[in-house]
């Protein structure tokens, strides 16, 4: 059974959300039989790259708020990060477009290890302060999992990667996607938001079973 995940990889609650479905996972019977395809999403395809902007300021500048607003925010959302054994540390994160971050997580499904290239990248934005927009950056990230460099360059300017992530961000924008996480199982079940464990399995058990009879229509599960 396939579940389509749509992701920003510099989006605090896409990685949260990415804990608590794992969570889930483990107490689901079959996991080992769904087929998990990383989608990509951008939040805000207009950021531009400033690893001399503290993301505090840039907040501040962007959403309207104080400084403090945005520290605020960023301690909370850490709070919740911390709860599902995640550490953010957002003062040394980087404000980056995340385009070539995608193209990169685009490439690795190409190689089976869509799933660790994300894991790697949310790592490097949210823990490690990286910038996932410089190529150095990641191509050392891709070869951190066992991605050839060589490929890994060539991904960063490949047009048919480009292509891939405008692909996945227009197949969000037709289903009226407004923000990520994202999860869709079967095609029938949505789940938006970085929702409880408890939901994510809820989903899971039903969407499974009507998989095996092979119903259609995409309702929305209710937390």
């Amino acid at each position: 059974m396939k579940v389509e995940i749509w992701s920003d990889v510099m989006c605090p609650f896409c990685y949260i959300g990415k804990r608590r479905f794992e969570q889930a996972l483990e107490e689901f019977e079959y996991a080992d039989e769904l087929d998990i395809q990383w989608k990509s999403f951008q939040l805000n395809p207009d950021m531009e790259t400033d690893p001399d902007l503290n993301i505090n300021e840039y907040l501040a500048d962007t959403k309207g708020w104080s400084p403090e607003q945005a520290r605020q925010m960023n301690q909370r959302v850490t709070n919740m990060a911390e709860e599902v054994g995640l550490e953010y540390n957002m003062d040394q994160a980087v404000v980056a477009n995340s385009f070539d971050a995608h193209r990169l997580v685009q490439f690795a499904k190409t190689q089976g290890k869509g799933d660790n290239m994300e894991e790697a990248l949310f790592r490097a934005y949210f823990t490690d302060g990286k910038n996932i927009a410089d190529h150095e950056t990641l191509v050392s990230l891709a070869s951190d999992i066992g991605l050839d460099t060589d490929q890994a360059k060539e991904a960063l300017t490949s047009d048919e990667y480009a292509n891939q992530v405008k692909h996945d961000i227009q197949i969000a924008q037709s289903m009226e996607v407004r923000g990520v996480p994202f999860f869709l199982f079967h095609r029938k079940y949505a789940i938006s938001g970085a929702r409880e464990t408890e939901v994510f399995l809820k989903a899971l058990k039903q969407s499974w079973n009507e998989w095996l009879q092979d119903d259609e229509g995409v309702p929305t599960v209710e937390g």
